[in-house]
């Protein structure tokens, strides 16, 4: 497993990861320091470091513009949400983690459950090419989703403008770190779906997902997976069933 990952993956001793940081969840990166932390970046040097190479780091704000990047050569593994509808570009692992995705509203809002959204007139902002917009997109009948370029935007959009929309779609961790603390903002009940994080390659590697997918196991079965993620503050994040 680990001389495929090592043939496939390593060029001049390194490997370029992409880190989703509209993914609060799973990569963060610190304001002052520029220092990167989260289950992702554990993972990918945890992944370097046994295949002896130096993991080099692409950052981005959101998914899509990871799954943009897969076939420029611009990154060697990434962590994304798995969606079928990536899968002509991306190539994913078994799944890591499992994390909701869940909508804001504003305090007065006579919204309380997710499952009212579905209506005529009804405006949700998502990101675009997230996991949940690509979901919602093919769930809705009514709602109307309106994108922005990444999860940030998107929730900056609706603080700024109470006329944007009814609502924000978000990972749950990273609605808690936007809107968390401000009064005038509420999440509602439910969620929009729970979302399986993997890691990916681009499909020109796809021969590799099965190694890749050896790696996950191996990392969720020796509990270095939930290690990481209460190291991070994610203890209420769940770590993917075994494959």
């Amino acid at each position: 497993m680990m001389e495929a990952l090592r043939s496939g993956l390593v060029r001049e001793g390194k490997i370029r990861f992409a880190i989703n940081l509209g993914n609060a969840s799973l990569a963060m990166q610190d304001e002052a320091t520029g220092d990167l932390s989260g289950v992702s970046v554990a993972l990918a040097r945890d992944l370097a470091a046994r295949l002896g190479a130096e993991p080099t780091f692409v950052t981005y704000p959101g998914a899509g513009k990871v799954v943009a990047d897969a076939e420029s050569d611009k990154w060697d593994v990434a962590f994304l949400a798995v969606d079928d509808q990536r899968r002509s570009v991306i190539a994913y692992s078994s799944a890591y983690v499992l994390i909701e995705a869940k909508v804001v509203v504003r305090a007065n809002s006579p919204l309380r459950h997710v499952d009212e959204l579905d209506r005529p007139g009804r405006r949700l902002l998502v990101a675009r090419g997230s996991a949940y917009d690509l979901y919602l997109s093919k769930a809705v009948q009514s709602l109307t989703l309106l994108r922005e370029e990444t999860p940030g935007a998107s929730f900056a959009a609706f603080k700024a403008d109470v006329e944007a929309a009814d609502a924000v779609a978000g990972v749950a961790q990273s609605l808690a770190k936007a809107f968390g603390k401000d009064p005038e903002f509420r999440l509602l009940d439910g969620r929009v779906a729970a979302i399986e994080q993997a890691m990916a390659l681009p499909a020109n590697r796809a021969a590799l997902s099965d190694n890749l997918s050896a790696f996950v196991e191996a990392r969720k079965a020796d509990g270095f997976v939930r290690r990481a993620l209460d190291e991070s503050g994610m203890t209420d994040l769940v770590v993917a069933p075994a494959a």
